[in-house]
């Protein structure tokens, strides 16, 4: 425990949600301004919540429950269990975002759900998305899950902070999936557990909130407890449009005690892959050997947003995706469905040869829309690639930003999306 008085935006946010001065190691039970849980999840956490034998749920206007990940329902007992999701949610008065609204954590912020200075839990790990507007959230087992929803709290370990210090701005063809992935590579899979990664500095002026969204997505992917954006002018803008609630942005002080400093300089990083079957295997896109690809997949919580959407059509126009692959769209929400059609965005893609699924998880983690076949390899903007994600073990997944995917498709081989710029 350090005796420095000055603070990380971690220790800021859970000092003001616990009420009283909190420093990394410590351990605090604070207020939650927001607990969520979907499909996925949603049996785990009402069987932690029948054990618990709590017939309450404290604050249902700080729950929102989504049907995202196997939506619409592939078999009957997918079709089963959302009958019973809604029905716990109406019982219970909560907030449910059904099939096609997309996914919970695109449907969390851009519906207004969260703000900067919050503190939010999600039954789903990648949770710590919110963070890229400034929010402290964080996923959680079913049981914590089930006890917050009876308390409208939960304890937490301060977590210690890696600080990365952006500066200049990304080259063309290079994105913020690639940022992560390098960071993945640098830090590996466990270099950051139960760590805040915060992230600030000049670069950060140059990243939409798009951008900073899909790396606080993958903070869990370097074991992050959270992935934290400074708040700036772009954050405000983004939050007003969106939320009546009132932010309380976390700056940290400039003496924080950070466990590690990074210092990157975004035009140094290059378009990169995750090669399977971890997200740390890394590797530039130039230092790969030809890699035959039969399917595409660019979507998902982690670039399935109208930025990403909007890359690879700039990439698609004029072009069409190689004989022998399959190239699967799925934008993150229907908000992002609707703006994409009406731009024109997806009648590219299609007319690549896209095939543009329902707003959802879709192929993601592998229950329906996109099995791959045995020794089959995909390229996609997802956030995971271990053996058996894409519902097949006998199958190769490489992860790549919506560019490097796209030029992937079209050429029929993973490919420098420089060579389409």
């Amino acid at each position: 425990m350090s005796s420095n008085t000055d603070m990380t935006i971690s220790e800021k946010i859970l000092t003001n949600k616990a009420g009283k001065k909190v420093t990394a190691g410590d351990i605090v039970v604070a207020d939650l301004d927001l607990m969520m849980f979907h499909d996925g999840t949603f049996h785990l956490v009402t069987e932690a919540w029948n054990k618990l034998k709590k017939g309450k749920i404290a604050y249902p206007d700080k729950v929102v429950t989504i049907i995202d990940h196997s939506a619409p329902a592939p078999t009957a007992g997918a079709a089963n269990l959302h009958k019973e999701l809604r029905k716990f949610t109406s019982d219970h008065g909560i907030k449910l975002y059904d099939v096609g609204q997309g996914i919970c954590h695109q449907i969390v912020p851009e519906r207004g759900h969260v703000v900067p200075g919050d503190l939010v839990v999600g039954a789903d790990s990648h949770t710590t998305t919110y963070g890229g507007i400034n929010v402290f959230s964080t996923g959680v087992g079913a049981t914590d899950l089930a006890a917050s929803l009876h308390t409208g709290q939960l304890w937490f370990k301060v977590p210690e902070t890696i600080r990365i210090n952006l500066a200049g701005e990304f080259s063309d063809g290079v994105y913020s999936k690639d940022l992560i992935l390098w960071l993945a590579g640098k830090l590996t899979a466990d270099g950051a557990t139960y760590k805040t990664l915060e992230f600030g500095g000049p670069g950060m002026e140059s990243m939409s909130i798009d951008a900073r969204l899909t790396v606080a997505n993958m903070a869990i992917e370097l074991g992050g407890k959270a992935g934290i954006m400074e708040a700036d002018e772009k954050t405000s803008d983004w939050v007003e449009k969106r939320s009546n609630k009132e932010p309380q942005p976390a700056k940290p002080d400039p003496k924080a005690n950070y466990s590690q400093d990074m210092y990157v300089d975004l035009s140094d990083i290059e378009p990169s892959v995750a090669m399977p079957h971890a997200v740390d295997n890394y590797s530039r896109v130039v230092d790969l050997p030809e890699t035959k690809v039969d399917q595409a997949v660019i979507g998902t919580c982690t670039n399935g947003r109208l930025e990403d959407l909007k890359v690879a059509a700039e990439i698609a126009e004029g072009n069409a995706i190689a004989d022998g692959v399959r190239f699967i769209i799925s934008p993150a929400s229907n908000e992002i469905y609707e703006q994409a059609s009406e731009e024109g965005i997806l009648e590219e893609l299609v007319q690549a040869g896209g095939s543009v699924i329902t707003p959802g998880c879709g192929p993601c983690l592998g229950t329906h829309n996109g099995i791959p076949a045995d020794g089959e390899t995909v390229i996609s903007t997802a956030n995971r690639n271990f053996k058996g994600r894409m519902g097949n073990g006998n199958a190769e997944i490489f992860l790549g930003s919506p560019a490097t995917v796209m030029a992937s498709a079209i050429e029929g081989k993973i490919t420098d999306p420089r060579d389409f710029t």
